[in-house]
């Protein structure tokens, strides 16, 4: 089983940052630091674990806060920090710093190749707006690579993890960052700018498929990559406009037969079905399938066919998993599955969900 993250602060990751202060501050008191680090950390979740650290830190740091910001710089240099050991200098940075635009700024671009300062970069651009995203601005035309992923990655609408910024939920402010990074030669930062625009789709769909449009006009190495992750959730959502852009006619295809191996599952098995169908005009077809059940609706990737000839059957086998998972509560009941193809429903089919699997 894959350690927890939270397991991933710890004293290890204390000691390496500590390290750094110690090399570059002679009053920095390393011991009392790392005990106020530790005491108390294996009882905390993760963001808790990087808050007590960075109060400890900042405890053991008594300086004005420009001198703290230089002592953090100069330490990135020293050891090899990491994003466990690093976040709560980044956390220090933007709890204490907001007052402080440059220095934080000019902190979190030193501390970023290191451990990453998209979470802290956001009260900075809350408190300071225009002033901070100009900075940003300049980030996205930077050659390292850490540097121009975090000003796509900091203004991100919808950052996971990361506190709201509320001027940022309107698109337009970021949209120079994106057009900067749309064709980046890092693939790290191409991500970002992806889940930036299916950040924006979720609450201006029709803004992010123009932008997508214009990028598609204007060309690029990586382009196409780009925009089919960047349209991931509008193509979920069945948007016709985003079909379209990914060359698929909205609505396009036939469902010829669906079977279900069982018509009643257990909670931890499996949902075994069989759809063969057929397209009715040459293109792709983007195949999805949906659980329905009450007030949900859950949808899921199950196939997808870059050019279909019309009249060709295609048959795609799904197993889907009930496995109990701590996200989601799968309450036993009657489903509906659904086939999607190129955003519309064109076969149901019922099911039973027990909970229990039979003797």
């Amino acid at each position: 089983m894959a350690q927890p993250l939270k397991e991933l602060i710890n004293a290890g990751s204390v000691g390496v940052l500590a390290d750094g202060i110690a090399a570059v501050w002679a009053p920095f008191a390393r011991a009392a630091f790392v005990r106020s680090a530790l005491a108390g950390l294996a009882g905390l979740e993760l963001k808790d674990r990087v808050r007590h650290v960075a109060r400890a830190l900042h405890e053991a740091l008594p300086l004005p806060f420009p001198d703290a910001a230089k002592v953090l710089r100069e330490s990135a240099g020293q050891v090899r920090l990491d994003l466990w050991s690093g976040w709560p200098a980044t956390e220090h940075v933007g709890t204490h710093g907001v007052e402080h635009l440059d220095e934080s700024m000019a902190t979190l671009a030193v501390l970023t190749p290191h451990s990453t300062g998209e979470f802290a970069v956001r009260p900075l651009l809350e408190r300071h707006q225009m002033d901070a995203l100009k900075i940003m601005y300049r980030w996205a035309d930077s050659p390292n690579e850490h540097l121009r992923r975090l000003a796509s990655e900091g203004t991100r609408p919808r950052l996971p993890w990361g506190s709201r910024v509320r001027w940022l939920m309107e698109p337009g402010p970021a949209i120079p960052i994106l057009d900067a990074l749309r064709d980046d030669p890092s693939e790290y930062v191409r991500r970002s700018v992806a889940n930036h625009v299916n950040d924006i789709a979720k609450d201006h769909p029709e803004t992010a498929i123009d932008l997508l449009g214009r990028w598609r006009d204007q060309g690029g190495s990586h382009v196409e990559r780009v925009l089919r992750h960047a349209s991931r959730g509008l193509i979920k959502a069945g948007h016709p406009r985003a079909l379209t852009l990914m060359g698929a006619l909205p609505g396009s295809g036939t469902v010829n037969d669906l079977t279900l191996a069982e018509d009643q599952v257990a909670i931890g098995d499996h949902l075994r079905f069989t759809v063969t169908l057929t397209a009715d005009h040459p293109g792709p077809l983007v195949l999805k399938y949906a659980i329905r059940r009450d007030a949900s609706h859950r949808v899921y990737h199950l196939a997808e066919r870059p050019t279909a000839k019309p009249g060709q059957p295609i048959t795609v086998t799904k197993s889907h998993s009930f496995r109990p998972v701590t996200t989601r509560n799968e309450p036993p009941g009657p489903r509906t599955l659904e086939i999607i193809i190129n955003g519309a429903v064109r076969a149901t089919a019922p099911f039973l969900l027990k909970s229990t699997t039979p003797a």
